[in-house]
């Protein structure tokens, strides 16, 4: 009998470990894990640098006198940082050139140029908005002057 009784509590054992082994695995997916990381991950995701917004936030004033500082004027704009060029004290071939010149850096970094008034140009980059239009204002405002 010994042996029967070997047996049986051998066994029992094993169906009572079993039920436990049971119990313990519908424990666990009650227990969603994975979403506890997914939200950590998009928590992560929102977090924006602040240095990052106050470079992005800086206007550069350049008025050029030769061609050659157009280069300088294209590094501000890969730099991030929008630029106002006046062209009212250069010669009109150059200052044509260096408006090809921005036109085709500002759509190489995805930015945009805008005619803000006589001779000065606005370039900005792609992480710069620029909304409004104030060549609509300027002829406005000469249609009104025109009136009187």
């Amino acid at each position: 009998m010994s042996i029967k009784s070997k047996f049986k509590t051998f066994f029992f054992l094993d169906d009572e470990y079993d039920d436990r082994e049971e119990e313990y695995m519908e424990e666990e997916p009650e227990q969603p894990k994975q979403p506890q990381s997914q939200k950590q991950q998009v928590q992560k995701n929102n977090v924006v640098s602040l240095q990052s917004v106050q470079k992005s936030s800086k206007v550069v004033l350049i008025e050029p006198r030769v061609y050659a500082e157009a280069q300088d004027i294209a590094d501000q704009l890969k730099n991030r940082r929008a630029v106002v060029v006046n062209l009212q004290r250069i010669d009109r071939d150059q200052a044509k050139r260096i408006v090809d010149f921005l036109s085709g850096t500002v759509y190489a970094i995805g930015g945009d140029i805008q005619k803000i008034g006589t001779d000065i140009f606005l370039c900005t980059p792609d992480n710069i908005e620029v909304s409004g239009n104030i060549s609509q204002i300027m002829q406005e405002t000469e249609y009104e002057s025109s009136r009187w």
